[in-house]
Formats: structure tokens, C-alpha cells, sequence
């Protein structure tokens, strides 16, 4: 008996000095935490580009986050505001302006591999108009931040109040490849909450709901 109870002590405390261990350099995550998930995605697209360096604001292309529960993945026909003339990096476009200057001709259309990946989705030919010969096809992008079916989440009401993308989705304007930042635990949230109500967002006073009816109904 006494042999049998030092065996289960024994193996309790194997078992915690593993979870602790393993928490300790990041490669624990309790059932359903997601957090640091970085899948690849369809096309490369570069949010420390985009968000970052030419400080597009996130609303720009996260639109309906203002309107609806869900922030969405923006249509590729947003793309093409800007993709419709650039066509690549500025790097390769100034290359190719000073070969053509240099060789006295007309600069080549120059087309990065992702972006033409955008353009074949919309059926576009290298006039980037309509082509007959293509189909139409969704950019199947791969979902990064994901929430229980018993859990209801709202963007607007975020948004409305002030909430900064990145208090939930980090520094999203340095990631080359997106990842979920923070764990999106109940826990996590209701401190988030917790703090809003004591301190404010931007300055102004805000009554963030604990009780378990805002997102559990």
C-alpha cells in the first residue's frame, strides 16, 4: 500500500514538473489555445508591408468590423485599389524603369508571383482586364483567430468604444506572417473587461460587461 501511494506521488509530480516545464518554454497550451498559431496562407501577403511600413490603417481593409460581429477577410476587388497599378514590389518597378530608360523603350509590365496569384483569383489577364479564358475562383484563405460556437463575439461594439486592433491581435503592423497573439481565454478576456472599467479606453470612462449573458446567451 505504502509502495503504491509513494508511485502515485511519484507520478503527480512528474506529470506537474512537466506542465510546468513545458509552459515555461512555450510549448504548453491547455485544450483549444491557438495562441501563436501562424499558418501559411494562399498568397503571401505581408501585414508589416501593409500595416506597418506604408501605415495603412486596419479598418481600411478590415471594414466590416465597423458593422458587423465580424471583421471579415477583406474581397480581393479591395486589392485591386492599389494592385491595379502596383504590380510589384517598388524595387523591381524602379529596376525595370531604369532598363527601359537605359535601353530607350517603353518599362515592361513587371508582376510579383503573389500579386499575379491575386489576379489569376479574379480572372485577369495581363492587361489586368477581365480574361475570358479564366474562371473566377475564391482566395482561400486560412481562418488564424477562431472562437467556440458557444462564445458570441462582437467587433462593433470594440471598435465603437475605442478598442485598438492590436489589444487583441498584438502587433499585428510588425508580422510578416500573422499569428494569434494573445490566447483568447475567458480568463483573459474578463481581465481585459476588468481593466477597461477601471481605467478607460482613450480617456473615457467605459461599463465592459463581466457578467457570463454578454457572451454567453
Amino acid at each position: 500500500m505504502k509502495s503504491r501511494i509513494v508511485t502515485i506521488v511519484l507520478a503527480v509530480g512528474l506529470g506537474i514538473s512537466c506542465v510546468l516545464l513545458a509552459s515555461r518554454i512555450g510549448q504548453f497550451h491547455l485544450p483549444g489555445n491557438q495562441q501563436g498559431y501562424s499558418p501559411a496562407q494562399p498568397i503571401a501577403y505581408s501585414h508589416r508591408l501593409h500595416a506597418g511600413e506604408m501605415q495603412i490603417p486596419c479598418i481600411y481593409c478590415h471594414y466590416a468590423a465597423q458593422t458587423s460581429r465580424h471583421a471579415g477577410v477583406p474581397p480581393a476587388n479591395l486589392c485591386m485599389n492599389c494592385h491595379r497599378d502596383v504590380t510589384s514590389s517598388l524595387g523591381a518597378l524602379h529596376a525595370e524603369d531604369e532598363l527601359a530608360t537605359h535601353e530607350k523603350r517603353k518599362p515592361r509590365q513587371v508582376v510579383s508571383p503573389e500579386l499575379q496569384k491575386l489576379y489569376d483569383a479574379l480572372a485577369l489577364g495581363p492587361n489586368l482586364q477581365p480574361d475570358p479564358a479564366k474562371q473566377l475562383r475564391p482566395i482561400e484563405w486560412n481562418r488564424i483567430h477562431s472562437l467556440p460556437s458557444f462564445v458570441y463575439f462582437d467587433h462593433r461594439a470594440h471598435v465603437r468604444v475605442g478598442v485598438a486592433c492590436q489589444q487583441c491581435h498584438g502587433p499585428v503592423e510588425t508580422m510578416e506572417r500573422v499569428s494569434q497573439f494573445s490566447d483568447l481565454s475567458m480568463g483573459w478576456c474578463v481581465n481585459c473587461h476588468r481593466q477597461a472599467t477601471r481605467d478607460g479606453i482613450g480617456g473615457a470612462r467605459v461599463n465592459a460587461s463581466t457578467d457570463c449573458s454578454t457572451c454567453h446567451f
